[in-house]
């Protein structure tokens, strides 16, 4: 009989083993939907198939996320769901968000099928398979290292240039802060602005970055920049970009800010189009990939040194281009440098933490403009959206709490973002029209995320802002009455380019926060980098916001994609030339 029992409560034990382990489920056989609203505002919506006792299939079968931003989570999510048979699984850094409303989607999908959720939420993750100890080499002329759009740039321009080329990227999806940008593109002299009857010149585009740089930028990186901007913009129509729509930035004397038709957000649109080419060209992109050293032999590069989820990787090249970006999501190293800065939040994606200014200090790099670091002054408080500078340039205004406006809208960021601090809450508001959301596309994505606050009057929407509506009415109607007369006496702004009387009307509150870091590695004409000593570095380059000197004090909007466009390339171009000899 003891025997007996004995027996009988080994498999009694082991089912409460399993349910105490959130183990094993039971599932109505079939296949459910289930929908979340993803960061773009509109629904993923999934699939998902089950049998008795297992998650079986996971399908995204409708979304419209951001392209190249949210891949890896759209794709990634659902295969750790079901290998691992949870909803305990890690998001993709990087795409947060999108990764979150497929977790909730499931989740829904899940209910439906009968699942006891709080036993899949709270069950162990898979255990990802030990790194190996062994150390995989690779051999290649030149290797990129970050595949944004600096990155993605470098590639294709050694591989035009002959080069066999790798790039290694640390995030598990491509693009960085690129993917981030909304405005738009530089570029003086295109065919696109005088079809518009814009009269803009290369001399004009460099006066204008030198005046918004403090007139401490490197003039003859920034005569490179504007002198190659036309040629950048063809370069990118010729693989398949849309830059055909000019806007103007704050700091522009003219409309000069190439972007998508009809105003769409211009820095994911160029990722997917240097990405699409890479691809199509055979460049291997390795992701979650992270470079911890460059190697060196008497002075000379020799590859790098990266570490991934899989085991260590050595590559063995001729030549290394850095194109890791800025530090603006490291709020340590930012306020190391400006300690003004401390605390502040930032509009960067989690990668930008200024890996490189750490791996270059052995090869003893010479840094420039280091401290000069941007706030961009149309952020969204607590949610650190930004909202794009372009709906000021398409004809927003900014008023404080007393509903008056308080400087030229299209003043250069520093200017703006230190205006707002000395209103009262350090914020100030965004005001809009109709006709200033049909004039730009990537206003649409503020309004399905739920930033914006709508009026059918003037009047509605300050109190909804807890504005004084009176205050607000006069001082738009005076606005409007400085644009018919084409002139504003009170702040001098240049560019005023439509009334704001078109119902309904649209506020955000917005405030200033870290956005671009202008220094970083110094470099020349060519792209080399240089050391401590003013001597260059031998097979190493550098491009985009990693290298400093292009934007001088402050960062023009519109010039950084000009940037990583214009010297990616050319640090492609040199990277490929000193493999070659």
């Amino acid at each position: 009989m003891k025997g007996f029992n004995r027996f009988f409560l080994i498999p009694v034990l082991l089912v409460l083993l399993f349910a105490g382990c959130g183990g094993r489920q039971s599932y109505k056989p079939g296949t459910y939907t289930g929908k979340a609203e993803g960061i773009s505002g509109d629904d993923v919506v999934v699939e998902v198939t089950v049998d008795k006792s297992a998650i079986k299939e996971i399908k995204v079968v409708e979304h419209n996320e951001s392209p190249g931003i949210s891949d890896a989570a759209l794709s990634q999510i659902p295969k750790a769901i079901v290998d691992g048979q949870t909803l305990n699984v890690d998001v993709v850094s990087g795409a947060t968000y999108s990764s979150e409303a497929v977790i909730a989607a499931v989740t829904a999908a899940l209910e439906e099928a009968g699942a006891n959720i709080k036993k899949l939420a709270s069950a162990e993750k898979k255990k990802t398979d030990a790194a190996t100890s062994a150390t995989e080499v690779i051999n290649t002329d030149v290797v990129v290292v970050g595949a944004g759009g600096a990155g993605l740039a470098a590639a294709l321009s050694a591989h035009e240039n002959g080069a066999s080329v790798l790039v290694l990227e640390k995030m598990p999806v491509v693009g960085g802060n690129t993917n981030y940008a909304t405005g738009g593109l530089n570029a003086a002299e295109t065919p696109y602005q005088k079809k518009k009857g814009i009269d803009d010149s290369v001399e004009l585009f460099i006066q204008d970055t030198m005046k918004g740089g403090k007139n401490i930028n490197n003039p003859e990186l920034v005569k490179v920049l504007a002198s190659n901007s036309a040629g950048s913009v063809e370069w990118l129509t010729s693989l398949g970009g849309d830059f055909t729509d000019v806007g103007r930035m704050g700091g522009a004397s003219v409309n000069r800010c190439h972007r998508p038709t009809g105003g769409a957000a211009a820095g994911n649109h160029l990722v997917q189009v240097l990405h699409a080419a890479v691809k199509e060209k055979g460049i291997t992109v390795k992701t979650d990939c992270r470079v911890v050293k460059i190697m060196e032999e008497g002075g000379v590069i020799k590859g790098v040194m990266a570490t991934s989820p899989a085991g260590n990787v050595t590559v063995m090249s001729k030549a290394v281009v850095i194109a890791t970006g800025g530090f603006g999501a490291n709020n340590d190293m930012v306020a190391g440098f400006n300690p003004k800065l401390k605390g502040f939040g930032t509009t960067n994606h989690p990668g930008a933490t200024g890996d490189a200014l750490e791996f270059v200090k052995p090869l003893n790099v010479a840094l420039v403009d280091i401290d000069k670091i941007q706030t961009h002054p149309t952020v969204v408080p607590v949610k650190n959206k930004m909202i794009t500078e372009a709906v000021r340039g398409n004809g927003a205004i900014l008023v404080n709490r007393n509903a008056e406006r308080f400087i030229s809208e299209l003043e250069t960021r520093d200017v703006v973002s230190a205006a707002e601090l000395k209103q009262e809450g350090g914020t100030s508001f965004l005001f809009f029209d109709q006709g200033v959301r049909e004039s730009l596309k990537a206003i649409e994505k503020y309004v399905k995320a739920g930033l914006l606050t709508e009026g059918a009057t003037i009047e509605e929407v300050a109190e909804k802002m807890k504005l004084d509506p009176a205050k607000l009415k006069a001082t738009v109607d005076k606005y409007n009455g400085y644009v018919a007369a084409k002139s504003d006496p009170d702040f001098s702004r240049a560019n005023m380019p439509r009334a704001l009387n078109n119902p309904p009307f649209y506020m955000v509150e917005v405030g200033p926060a870290v956005h671009h870091t202008m220094g970083g590695l110094k470099i020349d004409t060519e792209a080399r980098v240089y050391n401590t000593s003013d001597e260059v570095i031998p097979g190493l380059f550098a491009a985009g916001e990693v290298s400093g000197g292009v934007h001088g004090g402050n960062r023009l909007g519109g010039n950084a994609l000009s940037d990583i466009t214009t010297f990616g390339r050319i640090s492609g171009k040199s990277a490929a030339a000193f493999a070659a000899k």
